[in-house]
Formats: C-alpha cells, structure tokens, sequence
C-alpha cells in the first residue's frame, strides 16, 4: 500500500527521507517548507534544500510564514492526505493541521526521546558529551517533541563523533526507519509508547554566544565545543583581531595560562589540560590542517589566542 503524503521538512537533513519516501513509492502530494531566504553577499533569495529538491521532482510546494491562519489550514485540508512526514520543519504545526490527515502527522527527530526536544538535538548531545544517541518516529501532538514513540534506534557516539557525521548518520537512519514505520502502519504492527517523564531535556537552539572558545574552560569541554559546531557555524577564536574557526581539535596534557600557545603544532592551554587545534578556517579562506595554517602564519609558543 502507499500513502499519499504530505512531507514538511526545510535542511539538508530532511533530504534523505523525502528521497526514501519517493523510492518507497509513496504519492508526495505536496513539500511543506520554509519560505526562501536572502543569503549571500547579493542577498538573493535562496530555497531551502528541501524546496530545491522537491522542484527538481515535480512536486508542488508551499512555503507559508505560518500554517496558524484558516486559509493555510483549509488548503492543508483540502489535499486530502493519509499522513504528513515532518523532518526538521521549523513551523508550529496548530492543532488543525495535526489532525487533518487520516493518520495524524509523523515526526524524524534526531534523539532518543525525551532526551533533547527541541531544536538542536545532535549540537546539544555532543556538547554535554553523551555516549549515544539515535533517531525516534514519533507521532505529534501539540506539545514540543512529546508525542507518543513508534520506533527508536541508537547510535553510538565517540569523543571525536562531530556534528557533520552525525548529521549524516542520523539522516540516513532516519530515512530508513521512516520507510519501514509507514510499512509498520500499513501491517498494524506500529505500536506507540508514551514518552516517560524521567530524562526529559530540552535542546535550544544554538546561540552565537556559544560558539566563541573560552580558554579557561577544560579541554575537554572545548573539544565537544568544537566537534558540535563543526563545520557549521564553527567554534572559534581571535588572533592579531582576526577570527579563526576550528574545525578539529583533540584534547591534550598540558599547562600554562589559558589561551597561551604551548608549542610549535598549536596546542593551546585551557583551563584544565590544552588542545591541539587540528583544523582551521581564517575568515574568508577555505579549510585547512593546522601545518598549513602555519605555514602560511607564524604562531610562536607563548602566542595568547583570544
């Protein structure tokens, strides 16, 4: 059997589940995303991933400010779908609108529920240094995250797991488990779970505050810091009044006053321990390792970094 469908979704990290769902035969009826942005030094307005792709695929799309209005809720209506697949939308979903499909509205969200709702799941999971994390199909409700759980699966994390491979990791199972929940539907093998209420955390957003590097915090903490926010918007640091993003870093023994370059490779001392900057990317330049960083720029030992 296949559904038809309304899929909501804007990133990249919604892609392959759009994909998987087109594969897996099911009607798209309509891509719900957010509307295009002005991005770039022309400022040109730019769709989302989601809206590229699904123009590329002939499917119809809709970008609302809001779905809260009665006009956008009675199109909503009128396209007389099974279910809508959310993945990453960034829209309040009224309560209309949840209940408008016949088989309610299925979320991909990027955690083991009900450990980080919210809207950075994968940056808060590694920041506080979790072991694992995973995917969970939910059903919505008119609460943040707290539906009732159809599937979970984990995903082990280590001390180097940054936010670009586990984007991907995560995007991917979530494209599969997505599949074979509608599959699950459509046998009547998919059983919901209540989420419990011990565990429960919440995943702001990311604040821009977060991302520059505090030098007297442990190396440790700077290490999940940098893996969280790589690539994209990047830790980072000031040197000679210019900002520096690091992209890789490990943690390393090491004293000395915080901030201080400790030797000729860029270990740098923290508040506890030092860290070795690995990758790095000056403003307006592209990537690069460390050796190529300084070649190109002297860093003695006894630099202060900012």
């Amino acid at each position: 059997m296949t559904y038809r469908i309304a899929f909501m979704g804007t990133p990249e990290f919604a892609l392959p589940a759009l994909a998987a769902l087109i594969e897996a035969g099911h009607e798209i009826a309509c891509v719900y995303t957010q509307p295009p942005r002005r991005a770039g030094r022309g400022k040109m307005a730019r769709a989302t991933p989601v809206h590229a792709f699904a123009a590329i695929n002939n499917i119809e799309v809709r970008h609302p400010e809001s779905l809260r209005g009665a006009a956008e809720q009675a199109e909503f209506a009128a396209l007389d779908l099974d279910l809508a697949v959310v993945v990453a939308y960034g829209l309040i979903l009224p309560k209309p609108i949840l209940e408008a499909p016949r088989h309610g509205c299925l979320n991909i969200h990027a955690s083991l529920l009900p450990r980080w709702r919210g809207a950075a799941p994968i940056q808060r999971a590694i920041l506080a240094g979790d072991e694992e994390t995973g995917v969970t199909i939910m059903r919505m409700d008119a609460g943040l995250d707290t539906g009732p759980m159809l599937m979970q699966e984990r995903v082990a994390m280590g001390p180097d797991t940054d936010a670009a491979e586990l984007h991907d990791t995560l995007a991917l199972l979530g494209a599969r488990m997505i599949v074979a929940a509608l599959d699950g539907l459509e046998a009547g093998t998919l059983a919901e779970t209540p989420q419990p209420d011990a565990g429960v955390t919440y995943a702001a957003k990311i604040d821009k505050a977060e991302t520059r590097i505090d030098w007297t915090r442990p190396a440790a903490a700077l290490e999940r810091q940098v893996n969280a926010f790589s690539p994209a918007p990047g830790a980072w640091f000031e040197l000679g009044g210019e900002r520096v993003k690091v992209l890789s870093a490990e943690a390393r023994t090491g004293e000395g006053a915080p901030g201080t370059v400790l030797d000729g490779r860029l270990t740098v001392a923290c508040g506890e321990g030092a860290l070795r900057l690995l990758g790095l990317q000056p403003a307006g330049k592209t990537a690069m390792a460390a050796e190529s960083f300084l070649r190109g720029r002297a860093v003695p030992k006894g630099t202060v970094l900012a």
